[in-house]
């Protein structure tokens, strides 16, 4: 069985205030963009607002755009774990079918929380930012795992993977994915991603 890797985490080998830090600095960005949004985030303001130097900000992030993809790999991190131990049906000991229902749900969700924080870890060049995801291999361990099984998984792996990363999710504005009056876009595309798995076994 096809067993992802967790690849975020604490550096081996950190040393208990650089990890003390860490985790300082990510509550305290995370509470800026809650109160402010990401535009008001500065390696300055960070700082100041964390009580610690601003050389310790720059070593630990070393660019503004370093800041929030920090928070995008800890948030990537958070959500791995819990698709590897927590509770099913995300978690192990649901059928494959729910599992990837509720991979692709929560997946949606974690894209479009941090949407503003993706946009900001863009650099200069508008690149996004890079994140290891582990939906590829999970997706193509959890078709392989199905009954009967599903022709050319690999592909629909790929595929699937695809429609749940970053750049689609980033481009996609409120509008786009509107709903009726008080229906979410998450809602919605999580909606139309569960069709499209129950479709996908179901034959």
């Amino acid at each position: 069985m096809d067993v992802p890797v967790v690849p975020f985490g604490k550096p081996r080998g950190e040393r208990a205030d650089a990890a003390r830090n860490r985790e300082h600095l990510l509550a305290t960005v995370r509470a800026m963009i809650a109160e402010d949004g990401p535009e008001k985030v500065t390696m300055d303001a960070l700082a100041e607002r964390a009580g610690l130097g601003k050389g310790t900000v720059f070593r630990r992030f070393g660019t503004r755009a370093g800041i929030f993809r920090a928070v995008l790999d800890d948030a990537e991190h958070r959500f791995q774990e819990q698709v590897l131990y927590g509770p099913p049906p995300l978690g192990p000991g649901a059928d494959p079918r729910e599992r990837l229902i509720a991979y692709g749900s929560g997946r949606i969700s974690l894209l479009r929380s941090n949407h503003a924080v993706v946009r900001a870890a863009m650099d200069r060049s508008g690149t996004p930012a890079a994140a290891v995801s582990m939906s590829p291999a999970h997706i193509r361990m959890l078709l392989r795992q199905a009954d009967p099984p599903l022709p050319h998984s690999d592909h629909l792996a790929l595929q699937l993977a695809a429609a749940l990363e970053g750049p689609l999710m980033l481009y996609l504005t409120s509008e786009e994915v509107a709903g009726p009056a008080g229906e979410s876009d998450c809602g919605r595309l999580a909606d139309s991603w569960r069709t499209l798995v129950e479709r996908l076994f179901n034959g």
